[in-house]
């Protein structure tokens, strides 16, 4: 851990810095598989690169230390992140899972953990009283988003945890859209937090990557044994470019908020819209809350367009923010859950829980906030058939 207090300086000088043989500034890239022994069973601390790797180990050091935990694991990806965690639980065991996460949370769960006997519940985990009635014995853990993927539902950690720690529970939260930078769930009380780092961490959509972090021991232990018997570790070179990334978190995600809180506003008085979802909003349900527990209300917002108008012309008619999965890039990018991000959920618990064809979510980039709004302005007005020319 480092001596310093501000994260702002822990982005670029936490963790392991540097290199003591050479005096580089940069963790060096330790592209290698495997590493030689001295004398049988003497080794320098690394035996081979799936156990242990230099880069990847200051890379979670480093996300240890602005979470505030103790103990940090990279992975391939955010999936495989949560699949380790995943396999912290049995047969005969339950997960309570907010009523709107990632579509590919869902999907593991569902498709390949229920398989196993592990069941899960969709449970509204905004509603203290409904959480704590459907904690039983079988319950082992919680395992919330907050905001959640992707109608931005705006959980209270600390309650949840309360609740959780009562019942003997763990409690995971996925703080991909907060980062640390804005959201410490740890501090909040939370066992474990989940992150893909594919998004604000990496920053530049050029790389795919997962973090855990823990406090407890125990956890740490039973994880990393996890992570080096399935083998779902992050390669040399993608830490490195993730330690990098992460230094300039800060800014990035200063100008993020700036953009996406003028967006916001903005939408708002859009007649075509019918609904924002963004805690930013005073009028959102969960600001109250977000602001309590977090330093912003980051960059993500999904809106509804009213019905009769069209969808895809909306999406035609963007030039500057890109039709993609995936987010928290320093570009703009915009995407359909419904048939991208939350395919994979059964439509009835789609409509059930608000993820409707109309919705759309938009991931605000950091580019001039003026040219992001007149794209959006422009497709809008296709909708409604306007035909306004660029």
């Amino acid at each position: 851990m480092s001596q310093f207090n501000s994260i702002l300086t822990k982005l670029i000088h936490g963790g392991i810095e540097g290199d003591e043989r050479t005096g580089a500034v940069n963790v060096p890239i330790y592209q290698t598989s495997t590493y030689k022994q001295d004398h049988l069973g003497e080794n320098k601390g690394y035996e081979y690169s799936r156990t242990g790797n230099p880069t990847r180990e200051a890379l979670e050091a480093l996300i240890a230390e602005l979470e505030e935990g103790e103990h940090g694991l990279a992975f391939a990806s955010g999936m495989a992140a949560t699949t380790a965690v995943l396999h912290l639980f049995k047969t005969g065991d339950k997960i309570l899972i907010s009523e709107n996460v990632y579509g590919g949370t869902f999907r593991v769960l569902d498709k390949i953990f229920r398989s196993f006997g592990v069941a899960y519940e969709i449970v509204n985990t905004t509603d203290l009283e409904i959480l704590e009635e459907a904690i039983n014995d079988e319950v082992k853990a919680v395992f919330i988003e907050s905001p959640a993927n992707p109608l931005m539902t705006v959980t209270d950690i600390q309650a949840v945890a309360a609740i959780a720690h009562k019942h003997g529970k763990l409690l995971i939260v996925d703080n991909t859209f907060m980062t640390p930078y804005l959201q410490k769930p740890l501090t909040l009380g939370a066992d474990i937090v989940v992150h893909s780092a594919t998004k604000y961490l990496g920053g530049h959509s050029d790389l795919v990557a997962g973090l855990v972090v823990v406090k407890d021991q125990e956890l740490a232990k039973s994880l990393y044994f996890i992570q080096n018997a399935t083998g779902g570790i992050l390669q040399p070179f993608d830490s490195f470019l993730l330690i990098r990334g992460t230094k300039t978190l800060g800014v990035r995600m200063e100008r993020h908020q700036e953009n996406a809180i003028t967006i916001a506003k903005w939408l708002k008085g859009q007649k075509s819209i019918s609904h924002i979802y963004f805690p930013g909003l005073k009028s959102d349900p969960g600001y109250a809350i977000q602001k309590q527990q977090a330093k912003g209300p980051g960059a993500m917002i999904s809106f509804e367009l009213k019905e009769g108008l069209d969808i895809r012309k909306f999406y035609d008619g963007l030039h500057l923010i890109a039709l993609a999965e995936s987010l928290g890039g320093v570009e703009s990018l915009v995407c359909h859950p419904s048939s991208m991000t939350h395919a994979s959920i059964p439509e009835e618990i789609r409509k059930k829980v608000g993820i409707t064809e109309g919705l759309i979510r938009l991931s605000v980039g950091i580019e001039d906030v003026k040219e992001i709004q007149e794209d959006l302005e422009y497709a809008l007005n296709q909708t409604a058939n306007k035909g306004i020319e660029r």
